[in-house]
């Protein structure tokens, strides 16, 4: 951390707190006696009152503990927020719950006039998920899975996991290292290297029904986890190319984990390359939806046979 963003950390944390010391400042920064004291001194300097006590259980304290100034947000800031609140309305989205005293919070911070605009928006804009008849701010219609937020809880503290799922009627335990846990198509998804099997697998949190950390002992490291990814990354077999138009349909959607590069300065022309596991119909048929989405601005390099079958078949239906 740099010198001057630790001493405004220091200062909103000594400002909450109506007695700290120079011990717990070293403790919560990890940082020497002789720099603690330093950047004390910088603080007083710059106005903020500590009275110092001494003895024993000596410290500091901040007078009156209301010397950094209140948040205060510009008309544009409160709009942003608000229209996230919006956008976000119905997506599952972990700590839903909280956002009601965000929100709670964020209207209590502003002037009336700017409260009369929120108004004004709440009627006006709707996004997907919103009740036309009921479009409340505070509207709390579609919680997430309770494990969710566990998940993320335990997951901030260590990756290394025992999660418990529930596949049709059997229940089963996979320890993982956790890679990454998004959101697809409405579902979220854990994405985690297998200890025991050692190869990455995709879970989805709707079916979890415990997570605990996993033992110590058994654990492989991350260094050991990601040379086994990496030997057994999957070799790239489909390769398009796309001029200015399919980057435009690329732009407003595409699969979460593909990507393009840009063969251009100007960006108007771009390669795509990544796996399709021909062997999942699903996948298969995903991909063959998107690229007619896409349009016909692509020319392609690779392709797997099954897309290609898939693509035929489609464009036979639509032109019989």
């Amino acid at each position: 951390m740099k010198k001057v963003e630790r001493i405004n950390t220091i200062m909103r944390y000594i400002n909450n707190r109506a007695h700290f010391t120079i011990t717990e400042i070293m403790r919560e920064f990890n940082i020497s006696r002789s720099t603690a004291i330093r950047d004390i001194r910088e603080i007083e300097a710059m106005g903020m009152p500590l009275v110092a006590e001494v003895g024993r259980d000596g410290g500091y304290f901040v007078m009156n503990n209301s010397v950094l100034p209140t948040v205060r947000f510009t008309d544009n800031e409160v709009k942003a927020l608000f229209i996230a609140f919006m956008a976000t309305r119905n997506l599952q989205l972990p700590y839903l719950k909280s956002r009601q005293s965000l929100a709670e919070k964020l209207l209590g911070l502003i002037s009336e006039n700017q409260q009369d605009d929120l108004v004004l928006l709440n009627q006006i804009l709707l996004f997907e998920g919103t009740n036309p008849n009921n479009p409340d701010l505070l509207e709390l219609s579609d919680l997430p899975h309770p494990m969710l937020e566990t998940l993320i809880e335990l997951l901030l503290v260590d990756r290394y996991l025992l999660i418990t799922i529930k596949e049709e009627k059997v229940i089963k335990s996979y320890p993982i290292y956790l890679l990454n846990l998004y959101r697809d198509k409405s579902l979220w998804l854990i994405e985690g290297f297998d200890l025991k099997e050692e190869n990455k697998q995709v879970f989805p949190v709707d079916n979890l029904t415990s997570v605990t950390s996993y033992p110590v002992k058994k654990r492989l490291s991350k260094k050991k986890i990601l040379e086994k990814l990496s030997m057994q990354e999957e070799v790239n077999n489909l390769v398009i190319e796309l001029g200015p138009k399919a980057i435009a349909q690329f732009k407003k959607y595409h699969p979460l984990k593909v990507s393009i590069s840009f063969t251009s300065p100007y960006q108007n022309t771009a390669i795509l390359k990544t796996f399709i596991n021909v062997n999942n119909y699903e996948e298969v048929t995903e991909i063959a939806n998107w690229l007619l989405f896409l349009g016909g601005d692509l020319k392609v390099r690779e392709m797997p046979e099954e897309i290609l079958e898939g693509l035929q078949e489609k464009l036979f239906l639509y032109c019989p």
